[in-house]
Order: structure tokens, then sequence, then C-alpha cells
């Protein structure tokens, strides 16, 4: 039976069931059950190469305890065991440093069991069971599946889609800045983690590659606030090798700017921070005077400029009203390119963020330690035969094969420029310059392009009311 099969059954299954109420609850559900079994597995590994191996989960409650018997607890009996017995013992383990206890903790703490029916629940486990994430086996590697699948459900589950940067463009990003062994590598706002899996996939193709050794496994972080793409990114680094997946939750703007130390630092940082998005009140008192909003993308930005260490490297995703933006944002780029060399800035066409965002976004890459002496810009196209990306046709990692081969050479072309210094800082940091390459023309607009324009049009009129409000008021 195919894993696709496997996970059509299961989401069948919780949907006849009472409890579980929409997908966003199914799919929480789903994930935790998934990990359950995922770290069992694991655990069979850990106990055959590491004989210093402890659990941290008591016996009664590992997975091939109650659940991988088929004719096991069922009905009644089950859900009274998931619900007052498994539950309150791992959201309550005692955290160390020596175990996998900090991930059970940080994994239920804020998980739930939804489901009502032990006999639906005992058909989900039996289903599950049928999947073997050992290293050995070749079903390891369907979590990739399930991962994607599951992904796709966050795009239309409220407003999940926010965990999901395309995996083209997490591809490519990681694919510019080629993080090394040896290197700490940081997603800051981490989601489902498809950046730090995609960098640990970079590492395994270089020489000299141990999944096993400890330059390796303390290279990946990740901090993320919300519980389920938490879950999702812990259990993925898992099956990527990560034994102890550094994935902290929270919120790392609530850290004081000033108390990063030396030690604390990162080589480097691949990141799509929200946009769009406000924080909570006061939390941009943590931050400098001239650094302090309420938008998440601008104090992110802010923030990763402050723990990149010298000759760091960065790719970031932001909107465009992060480029054209002024007040406190002029302040943030004016210190982007004092403090590092913005190097590049490809500009991605609409839709790429399609269906949650038609907002257009850039990626800007930067090394920490020098200033910027000019930025090369490129436009990317449509390919051809396709006038705008959507849900049901994304931008796929061959789009970007005419970037990189641009990137090795870096001449001016059609779509690509290089804007000095000098001219930036007359713009006032202005960094929303268009193509000089381009004529400009009348066309005529997709519901969707014209969406985006209005989108882009409306942030900007947003920023300029706050402005005068602020001058004014």
């Amino acid at each position: 039976m195919s894993t696709t099969t496997i996970i059509r059954s299961i989401r069948n299954i919780m949907r006849k069931d009472e409890g579980v109420d929409g997908d966003a609850q199914r799919i929480s559900q789903m994930v935790w059950m998934l990990f359950m079994k995922i770290f069992a597995d694991k655990e069979e590994e850990w106990r055959i190469s590491r004989k210093d191996y402890k659990s941290p989960i008591p016996i009664k409650l590992k997975w091939q305890n109650w659940a991988a018997d088929e004719n096991g607890l069922t009905g009644d009996e089950l859900i009274v065991f998931i619900n007052d017995e498994l539950f309150p013992v791992l959201k309550t383990i005692e955290p160390t440093d020596t175990d996998q206890s900090v991930i059970i903790k940080s994994v239920f703490n804020d998980t739930y069991n939804y489901m009502k029916s032990g006999n639906l629940f005992r058909q989900v486990i039996n289903e599950i069971n049928k999947i073997d994430f050992s290293k050995n086996n070749k079903d390891r590697h369907v979590f990739n599946d399930i991962y994607e699948s599951i992904l796709k459900e966050l795009q239309s589950a409220s407003s999940s889609g926010e965990y999901y940067t395309p995996r083209a463009v997490t591809q490519f990003m990681v694919d510019m800045i080629n993080p090394q062994i040896g290197e700490s590598i940081l997603d800051p706002a981490c989601g489902t983690g498809g950046f730090l899996t995609c960098s640990m996939d970079n590492l395994s193709k270089q020489k000299g590659f141990d999944e096993t050794a400890l330059i390796i496994q303390n290279s990946i972080r990740g901090v993320e606030k919300k519980p389920l793409p938490h879950l999702l990114c812990t259990t993925n680094l898992m099956l990527h090798g990560i034994e102890k997946p550094a994935i902290t939750k929270g919120n790392l703007l609530l850290r004081e700017y000033n108390s990063w130390k030396a030690k604390d630092l990162v080589s480097v940082i691949l990141s799509n921070p929200p946009f769009g998005g406000q924080e909570e009140d006061g939390i941009e008192k943590n931050f400098p005077e001239n650094f302090r909003t309420k938008e998440t993308a601008d104090l992110f930005l802010a923030l990763i400029i402050k723990i990149l260490k010298k000759n760091g490297r960065a790719a970031v995703v932001l909107p465009d009203g992060s480029l054209f933006g002024e007040g406190i944002k002029t302040k943030i780029k004016e210190e982007l390119l004092t403090k590092c060399n913005l190097h590049t800035i490809v500009r991605l066409p609409n839709g790429v963020f399609n269906p949650y965002t038609g907002i257009k976004t850039n990626l800007l890459f930067f090394e920490k330690g020098k200033a910027t002496k000019e930025t090369w810009y490129y436009e990317m196209p449509y390919p051809e035969g396709i006038k705008n990306y959507s849900a049901s046709r994304p931008i796929d990692i061959k789009h970007f094969h005419e970037v990189k081969k641009w990137w090795v050479d870096r001449k001016e072309n059609d779509y690509a420029w290089k804007v000095r210094f000098e001219e930036i800082k007359e713009r006032k940091f202005n960094l929303d310059i268009k193509n000089p390459n381009v004529t400009e023309f009348v066309k005529l607009h997709s519901t969707q392009e014209l969406i985006s324009i209005l989108e882009t049009s409306f942030q900007k009129s947003s920023e300029l009311l706050a402005e005068i409000k602020k001058a004014f008021l």
C-alpha cells in the first residue's frame, strides 16, 4: 500500500470522529501520532548505535507497548489511557541535557488529543504502523511525501499558509548560500523547517559528511513560536538524522537586542520571516529606538543583521514593502547596507507565494563585515508558457536555472542590472529600483496581477499614512 493511500485512509478515518473539528485539528492530531511512531523507530536505532542511550519515555508509554499490537488497546480504554496517562506524563517530563526528554516535552507541551472515539483512534494507529521509519528502510523517505501532503493542506487551513515557503525558493536560496560543514546555520522563524532540512541535505553531499558527528548535530538551529510547525520541523529534522533538533519554541524577537554576545552569533542565516503582520505591544522595546516598529519582517531583518558573525552570510525573503518603505524601514536598510554587503536582490515574479498572498517578494543575499559598494538586481521573468504561479502550478527549481547561470558571471542583461551604493543613498535607501533595461509599455494584467498591484498600492498608502500620523499627531 502506498503512503498516499495510507494518509488518505487516516484522513478519512479522522473525519468520522466528532472530536476532530476541521483541517487544522486533524493535521495536528496526525502529526503528533506520526511523531510518536517515528520517535519509536529512531529509538531502536539509537539503542543499537549508542550503548549509553536512555529513553526518556516510561516503558508503558512507549509506542511499541500500547500501539504496535493491532489488537491492543481500543475503545474507551484507549482514550482514557491517552488522555489520563500518556499526555499528562509526556507534558511534564523533566528536561535534561543528556537525552531526548527536551524534545518530548517541547512537542507535547502545546499538543492535544482531539479524537474521542477509541475505535477510530485504533484504526488510525494501525494505519500508521504500516509505515517503517527506521534508517535502513526505504519507507523512511516517505515522510517527505507525507510532509508535502501536510504542507499543502496547511495552506488551506486558516492562516497556516504562513508556515510554508515554496520548496524551489528554499532550494535556490540554500544553493546560493551553500552552507558548509562546521558552520552554524539558523532560521530565526523556521516554520516547518524547510531551510534547515534543505541545508542538511546540502551538507550531506559534502566530503567528510557524517550525520552522527557533533559538528553536524550541533550546526542546525531554529526558532518557531507556533506548536504545529514546531512539531513538524522537529519531526522532519529527526528523520534527517538530527538526534536532538535544536528547535526552540518561542519568539526570538522577545530577546533583548543588546544581550547578544559574540558566542551567540551564527555563520549562516536562511529565513522567510512572517511579513504583513504586527508584533504584540512592547516587543519593539527590545530593540534600539531607531529600529522600533511593530512590523514583524522589519524587526527580523534588524535582528538578522545583529546576530550574523563577521563574514557570515544570509539569504532572506522580504516583501516589496520592505524595499520601498520609509521611516524605520529606511534606518534598518541603512544599517543593512553599511554593516553588510548587500550584493544581490532577486526580484521574484507575482504569485510565487500564492494562494495566501499576492504581494511581490524579493530574495536578499548579503554578507556581514563589509559595507555595500554596489547591489546587483535580477528580475526573474515567468518561464515560457506560464503567466502566473498558483497552488496548482507552483514555481519550480528549474525556473531558477537562468539566475544560477547569471550568478557566476554577473553581467548586465535584460533582467540584470547593478546600482551603486551612492545612488541607493541618494534615493534615501529606497531599494525598490525598477529594471532600467525594460522599456515601459502598456500591458493587460490578469486578475491575480491586478490584486497584487492593488495590495502593493494599499501597502504604500498605509505606510505613508502612518508616517503622516507620526509626524503630526
